[in-house]
């Protein structure tokens, strides 16, 4: 099922405006990589298929998971996420490189609500709604899930889109870290932190706070 997904996820062109984005990042490198080929497809969830525990942020980054091919791949962000993610045991190694760097993750999988880089990172709702069957596809095909963890206020926002959207959700609801929120199909929502450089760098997020909340995560399921 993940198989056939994943391949109609990596072929979508749906978008034309993320399409020319992403086309637009590949040529227009970073410095440090240049020598390399970009991916520039839309990104698959990555982990564990009969895992309990949904980690989503709202979409690839520009040079981390649109140049590897991975979400949460080669970039700051997930240096400080698989750090942490290691602490609790749900990754088997501390780094997130490249697509063939042997890690896998422990009843966990990673995705995106939004499967292309956005400009800006700021979605239309076209483009997240659009965005929203794969997203779909991906909670029906983890049949053991329990817990989604939203990576940050914009894929939790998403997250709460698409529940509205398909599961007439109607709760009025706030991202905060830590928090937990009852969806409607019995499924839990759990607000955190972007791993981004900025929270971390002052301090809103720290290790510590990161791995407590993952270990609450795993007590859920």
């Amino acid at each position: 099922m993940f198989s056939n997904l994943n391949n109609s996820i990596i072929k979508c062109n749906k978008c034309s405006r993320l399409v020319e984005f992403r086309k637009k990042i590949a040529q227009n490198k970073r410095k440090q990589y240049l020598d390399q080929t970009y991916w520039a497809k839309p990104i698959t969830g990555f982990g564990d298929k009969s895992a309990k525990i949904l980690f989503v942020g709202l979409a690839p980054a520009a040079h981390g998971g649109t140049r590897t091919g991975r979400v949460f791949t080669g970039d700051k962000s997930s240096e400080f996420l698989y750090k942490c993610l290691h602490k609790v045991k749900i990754s088997n190694q501390p780094t997130s490189t490249h697509i063939y760097d042997g890690l896998k993750l422990n009843n966990a999988y990673i995705t995106t609500a939004l499967k292309c880089v956005p400009p800006e990172d700021k979605p239309t709702s076209e483009e997240l709604h659009n965005c929203f069957n794969f997203f779909d596809k991906e909670i029906n095909n983890l049949k053991n899930l329990k817990v989604i963890v939203a990576l940050g206020k914009i894929a939790f926002d998403a997250c709460v889109s698409f529940y509205k959207t398909n599961y007439n959700f109607s709760d009025k609801i706030k991202f905060q870290h830590n928090k937990i929120y009852h969806l409607t199909n019995k499924i839990l929502l759990v607000g955190c932190y972007h791993p981004s450089p900025r929270n971390v760098n002052t301090g809103r997020i720290d290790e510590k706070k990161m791995t407590n909340l993952f270990k609450k995560v795993l007590r859920l399921v």
